[in-house]
């Protein structure tokens, strides 16, 4: 298949935020009067979205109550938005492999279920947003990643079928939940999966970065 489209997911698949989301948990733990976590803790933590981030982040063994859930991700979030960008990093390659796939003519999205108040910011900050002609946050849509939904809107938006979509993740969410939606799915594998390896038998291609992905597409574009 030719693709149409491209989607990334952005934690983990191109900017390693892990240093900025830890300052901002333990921030928020301090405030509470709670036990710190270790970077490496809050990196298995990532991957589903704020408010599993700060609920594992406060689960010492017993699942925090629902109440204080809400109150800590309210910290959490005034804290983020203080440090947001402050130490994150874009993982190497990336700015290459963004310059190659947008150099195809294609269409290209980030889908990520950070919330848009801080993901735009974000990639302004990094320098990468003009590579993208739609940006999908976790609020942009009622439903957010595992849901395909957010998939549906940012190829409607680039008006591409999703199946012709190609995304590109880091994580065992993003192999399923791009398949719920009907894309073919690369990863990468330097990225969190909440503190696992993914598995090239898992996903249609682990490849090593961004431009390798674009030469296993082209690859199967030639061999279609």
């Amino acid at each position: 298949m030719r693709f149409q489209s491209v989607t990334f997911d952005l934690d983990g698949t191109l900017l390693d935020t892990v240093p900025d989301l830890a300052e901002a948990s333990n921030r928020m733990l301090a405030e509470l009067a709670l036990p710190l976590r270790s970077e490496d803790e809050v990196r298995s933590f990532v991957g589903q979205g704020i408010i599993v981030l700060v609920r594992r982040c406060l689960d010492r063994g017993t699942p925090p109550d629902e109440a204080l859930v809400a109150r800590a991700v309210d910290v959490f979030r005034r804290h983020y938005a203080a440090v947001n960008g402050n130490q994150t990093r874009i993982f190497a390659g990336v700015l290459a492999g963004l310059a190659a796939w947008r150099a195809t003519g294609l269409p290209l999205a980030v889908v990520t279920n950070k919330p848009a108040a801080f993901t735009g910011p974000l990639l302004e900050q990094m320098g990468v947003k003009h590579y993208f002609s739609a940006i999908v946050s976790g609020d942009t849509t009622p439903f957010r990643k595992p849901h395909p939904e957010p998939w549906r809107h940012a190829c409607t938006r680039m008006g591409r079928p999703v199946a012709a979509n190609l995304h590109i993740g880091d994580s065992r969410h993003d192999i399923e939940v791009a398949r719920a939606a009907g894309c073919t799915v690369y990863c990468v594998p330097y990225g969190y999966n909440e503190g696992e390896a993914v598995s090239a038998s898992d996903c249609d291609a682990l490849v090593e970065n961004l431009e390798s992905a674009l030469r296993e597409a082209q690859g199967c574009w030639e061999a279609a």
